[in-house]
């Protein structure tokens, strides 16, 4: 059974930075997209980043060009979220996410994402 299991989550003042992990036990990356979605508290969960694990292309949602970065590094098997400038809107559970089917283009649309770990939080202060 695959496991996907997120940490780095905690507090921070406006304009600080965290980063997010997501460790991927037991699934393969192979012609697959990882992705990092958010829900904030009361809303709806939303797409942040996301890669391809061949070739690593990138995604983002426009919310978050230009401040956060995504990446993987496959000999650790895990996926990253360096997350800078951030600012009280970015409030929220943050979740990995792995894509059932094969992908090459990155994208945010939650239904291509079947793997899901169990969140971490983030709490950003004004």
């Amino acid at each position: 059974q695959g496991q996907l299991v997120e940490s780095g989550g905690g507090s921070a003042q406006a304009g600080g930075s965290l980063r997010l992990s997501c460790e991927i036990s037991k699934y393969t990356l192979w012609r697959r997209c990882m992705a990092w979605f958010r829900r904030p508290l009361g809303k709806e969960r939303e797409g942040v980043a996301s890669i391809a694990a061949d070739g690593g292309t990138t995604f983002y949602a426009d919310s978050v060009k230009g401040r956060f970065t995504i990446s993987l590094d496959d000999a650790k098997n895990t996926l990253y979220l360096q997350m800078d400038s951030l600012q009280p809107e970015d409030t929220a559970m943050y979740y990995c996410a792995r894509s059932g089917d094969p992908c090459y283009s990155p994208g945010l649309d939650q239904v291509d994402y079947f793997y899901w770990g169990q969140g971490t939080q983030v709490t950003v202060s004004s």
